[in-house]
């Protein structure tokens, strides 16, 4: 059971959403928010508060009768509710309800306590609302996801439960749970915040850190494969770039291929007497960069999500509200901390890097399979007859497809603003869009991953060095293998490929 005060860390997040963990509020932090209610219902008497006493949006202009301002909060959520698209997973459901879960306990948001505290249950029972992708322009923060995120607090609207989706009013009578009542604002503190892209992009953060580790494993496996040179992981080469990130992806891939058989040094042949008089290179001098420039490649990948993590939580453990409500200066503030940029950001940057990342997969794969490039292999490292069997020469083509789909999609969200709301939210940050797009870039880098390290196995099995491979490599050739078995007749391979995707998704090497 994670206790929640104030803030999530990373590993309370992994542990909620994969690890079957449980959360509940401390009784400090429901004492914060008991504060933030009561001190809003007496200071927002005989005042004029936004969203509380008067419409919405370009709608704020007029006031509302004390009489319908329940009616108010209800109205907001049912309008709202206007998504459309795929059904984002539950995944992504859980981390952007634990989101809105995580601001609301800042004690910022004026709500009763019985919100926050209905999100608790509907998290830890996982009664999980259906949410469309489509709707957000992440400024007023992710305003219709969360409406129907709301819809289904309040009993209206569907839920995900138990593998089927059921009406949500249902659902909360059979879990003994009652529907959320309207108090002074819980409709628009429930919709307005970045909650929804914030746990999307904790989820991306999650798989794309995974994958970095896959493509770290798979580039220290061709670089085996291949025989390089070891002088490109040098610590004095490496140091004299400085990156943090260089220098991490080097060190990792250093201590991988410490005891690897495969990897030549450079002192040992090409700074021999005995050989540096030959004319003609059998091997090349230096490798092609999609091996030998590993670490300057990656290396920006892990600056970017290590920092990306840091954004992330920030935007988690802040209060995402508007008005934000705060007893301690006895104040109620508008503004615009619903705005998604930060997040829409690093979402952006995060594609980008994996798309980066799915390129140079896809570079190593084009190695393995090009017998004229790496001069060891046959073509499609094809253990069948040439001509009568294709070996993984078709599988790269879905490869080499899904990168350029990758390619296609990291165009940057962040500065894609279309004004709307008549004009009101005139520079938005599409953020929810992004951490979208952004999970599609993820599963695809994923799937050419997979066909890239399925090529790598069938490489250790024609060139038979599985017992010169450094244990770390060695061990991932065998989990591929175990899936995916060495082929030299025709199969179809699409089974075996979404079973390593599956498996490299969920496991690391």
């Amino acid at each position: 059971m994670i206790l929640l005060n104030r803030e999530l860390t990373l590993k309370n997040i992994e542990d909620l959403l994969f690890d079957e963990e449980t959360i509940s509020l401390d009784k400090e932090a429901i004492d914060r928010i008991v504060r933030s209610f009561e001190f809003l219902r007496e200071f927002s008497k005989e005042k004029v508060i936004y969203g509380i006493n008067t419409g919405f949006g370009p709608m704020s202009q007029f006031r509302v009768d004390d009489r319908n301002l329940k009616q108010l909060q209800y109205n907001l959520i049912r309008s709202h509710a206007a998504g459309t698209g795929e059904i984002l997973t539950d995944l992504q459901v859980k981390a952007a309800m634990i989101a809105r879960l995580v601001t609301f306990v800042q004690g910022c948001s004026g709500v009763h306590c019985s919100l926050p505290l209905l999100l608790v249950e509907c998290i830890n029972r996982e009664i999980l609302p259906v949410i469309p992708q489509h709707g957000s322009v992440g400024a007023s923060g992710d305003l219709v996801q969360l409406a129907h995120m709301a819809l289904a607090l309040i009993g209206e609207g569907d839920v995900h439960y138990r593998s089927k989706t059921r009406n949500a009013g249902e659902v909360l009578k059979e879990n003994g749970l009652e529907p959320l009542q309207i108090h002074i604002r819980e409709g628009l503190a429930i919709t307005n915040g970045t909650s929804v892209m914030t746990g999307i992009g904790l989820l991306n953060l999650f798989r794309a850190k995974r994958l970095m580790q896959w493509a770290m494993s798979a580039s220290a496996l061709v670089n085996e494969i291949a025989g390089s040179y070891d002088d490109f992981l040098s610590p004095v080469l490496n140091g004299k770039k400085r990156h943090s990130g260089q220098l991490f992806i080097a060190r990792q891939l250093s201590s991988m291929l410490s005891e690897s058989h495969c990897l030549k040094r450079r002192q040992s042949f090409l700074y021999n007497k005995e050989v540096n008089g030959d004319k003609v290179f059998r091997d090349k001098v230096q490798p092609f960069y999609s091996l030998r420039c590993v670490p300057q490649i990656l290396g920006p990948v892990a600056d970017t999500l290590e920092y990306a993590e840091r954004v992330l939580l920030e935007e988690l453990n802040s209060c995402c509200d508007n008005p934000v409500v705060d007893p301690e200066t006895e104040n109620v503030y508008h503004g615009g901390n619903f705005h998604g940029d930060y997040v829409s950001l690093e979402m952006d940057k995060m594609k980008t890097v994996v798309t980066k990342m799915t390129m140079l997969m896809e570079r190593q794969l084009n190695y393995i399979c090009h017998d004229k490039v790496n001069q060891i292999l046959p073509p499609f490292v094809n253990l069948g007859v040439p001509g009568l069997n294709y070996g993984m020469q078709a599988a790269q083509f879905t490869a080499t497809s899904t990168t350029a789909e990758c390619q296609t999609l990291s165009m940057p969200n962040y500065i894609h603003s279309i004004p709307n709301n008549n004009d009101n939210q005139d520079v938005v940050s599409m953020g929810t869009n992004s951490a979208i797009i952004t999970a599609r870039v993820i599963e695809n880098a994923f799937q050419v991953t997979s066909i890239h390290l399925m090529a790598l196995a069938q490489a250790v099995s024609c060139l038979g060095i599985r017992e010169k491979l450094s244990p770390p490599t060695m061990s991932v050739y065998h989990k591929i293998r175990e899936i995916f078995p060495a082929v030299s007749e025709d199969v179809a391979l699409y089974p075996y490929i979404a079973k390593i995707v599956d498996y490299i998704t969920h496991n690391k090497p």
